[in-house]
């Protein structure tokens, strides 16, 4: 495919990855948008459309041939992700792309206490192993997720303590994320933890929430007991009960604190506070 943009995309159907391809249109970049279905892709300046799937190896690396640079988003969450990420990795060093960029998970570890920042690790060590060039965005929880926390009631419930995060807005991540996709020479081998600028708790969460949306919020500290009692009625596999508990216990356990300099190491900007992030939000 030798007009084929040498930028390939992944996830561009969905909110972080739509913002990064924007961004990149706006930019004046041209992308392969790598996606399940064709008819869904933006339709952007400089932007073609690849179909495939993360664990469809064959139509992955037809995908890719002549690709230097790929976006990989990780994939939706499923019990076999982790093998989904595998294949993909696999297939994208097999069609000779160069540099992957990541999205990863704050503080991944074989050990994290968020199970899914396991997984995070684990695709990590496989794109290491690949012999591709690398650049991982280790994004904490998102301050966009914060408002969807709360239950019908007002209520954020979980077993989260007294424990801080650095929450990062996905546009922050975005925005570092297409500083690395236009230049991508200047960032290989490096991880870059992208946070908020501050450490917040779900109390002081629900108190900036409440004032920032007008809607009473506040913070109930679970029980792990009770944590797992009350996601049992959706039916979900353990799996995913443990992800979701496990949400609240890695604040608990502090391994989400701590903010960094890299989103304006990166993008030349403060990062989004969540007060800043709803007040956004509240004027679009």
């Amino acid at each position: 495919m030798p007009n084929a943009p040498e930028l390939a995309v992944t996830g561009s159907t969905g909110q972080l990855g739509g913002l990064v391809a924007r961004l990149l249109a706006a930019a004046g970049s041209e992308q392969r948008l790598l996606v399940r279905d064709a008819a869904r892709a933006p339709e952007l300046e400089g932007a073609v459309p690849f179909v495939t799937a993360y664990a469809d190896q064959d139509r992955t690396k037809a995908a890719l041939v002549g690709a230097k640079t790929l976006f990989m988003i990780s994939a939706a969450e499923a019990e076999d992700r982790l093998q989904q990420h595998h294949a993909f990795v696999d297939a994208a060093a097999a069609a000779g792309v160069q540099h992957i960029v990541y999205t990863s998970f704050f503080g991944a570890a074989p050990d994290s206490t968020f199970t899914l920042g396991r997984d995070h690790f684990a695709t990590e060590e496989r794109i290491k192993a690949s012999g591709m060039d690398y650049t991982f965005l280790r994004d904490n929880f998102y301050l966009d997720f914060l408002p969807l926390l709360a239950g019908e009631d007002g209520v954020i419930r979980g077993p989260a303590g007294n424990g801080v995060m650095a929450a990062v807005a996905r546009a922050d991540v975005a925005r570092s994320a297409v500083t690395v996709l236009r230049d991508p020479a200047l960032h290989v081998g490096r991880t870059y933890d992208l946070t908020g600028p501050e450490n917040i708790s779900l109390a002081r969460g629900a108190e900036l929430l409440t004032a920032g949306t007008g809607r009473a919020i506040t913070f109930h500290n679970e029980t792990l007991e009770e944590a797992y009692a009350s996601r049992a009625a959706y039916g979900a596999p353990p799996w995913q009960v443990d992800a979701w508990v496990s949400t609240y216990t890695a604040i608990a356990s502090g391994e989400l604190a701590g903010p960094t300099s890299a989103v304006h190491e990166l993008t030349g900007r403060e990062p989004l506070s969540l007060e800043q992030f709803l007040a956004e939000a509240h004027t679009l």
